[in-house]
């Protein structure tokens, strides 16, 4: 299961959550603390570790990767409208 470290606050953070729905891949969210220098080494965020144990350190990394390993889900367009609909300044991810 892919594990994504994390903020609600974060639009980076937002950008991967977005785009796991579009391609409907599970994955455990963790929460990091508010400021960096209080998580773990210094985490930036977003930051993914995959199921064979690959790190990926930012939302432009980790969205490369996710394009590259999952095909979108049929309803893929449905969610980006939805999202674009109900989401203030929602950040448009370029795929």
């Amino acid at each position: 299961m892919l594990e994504l470290w994390q903020a609600e606050w974060c639009p980076y953070s937002h950008r991967v959550r977005q785009r796991l729905t579009e391609l409907g891949v599970d994955f455990v969210a963790h929460q990091v603390a508010a400021e960096k220098e209080d998580r773990p080494g210094g985490l930036s965020i977003p930051f993914m570790r995959t199921d064979d144990g690959t790190e990926l350190d930012g939302d432009e990394e980790i969205l490369a990767w996710l394009d590259a390993n999952f095909e979108p889900r049929p309803d893929a367009k449905r969610h980006r409208a939805q999202a674009r609909a109900e989401v203030p300044e929602f950040d448009e991810v370029a795929r």
